[in-house]
């Protein structure tokens, strides 16, 4: 047999559907978060933080969805034009229950986001 008869090809890119796809889109997005200066909890690796001067910046990800939690509006904007730049997304706009868990907002006090 010649050695012509052994060579694969090598996919440049994921196809939808491939066992690997979910383990690669992470790996991008993790890139892409700790290129932005996001760090990742070590006991939940689908937790990211951001600190910033007087704020931060809180995102979980649940496969492909995200819920934000911050103290500043104006980090929040910067990091869904970032988003948009890299990949392709939809802003769902505030959001009232994600994982069965209703969440319930105090403008008033300094968090954000108050899960009851």
């Amino acid at each position: 047999m010649s050695g012509e008869q052994y060579l694969v090809c090598k996919l440049k890119k994921n196809l939808y559907g491939l066992k690997q796809v979910p383990r690669q889109w992470y790996l991008k997005f993790d890139r892409f978060m700790t290129s932005n200066g996001y760090r990742r909890l070590k006991i939940d690796h689908y937790c990211y933080f951001k600190y910033f001067e007087n704020s931060y910046i809180i995102l979980l990800m649940y496969i492909d969805d995200m819920l934000v939690a911050r103290s500043s509006m104006r980090e929040i904007v910067n990091l869904k034009t970032q988003f948009a730049r890299e990949f392709s997304i939809k802003d769902l706009g505030i959001t009232k229950k994600i994982l069965g868990i209703r969440i319930r907002r105090e403008r008033k006090k300094t968090v954000e986001a108050i899960i009851s």
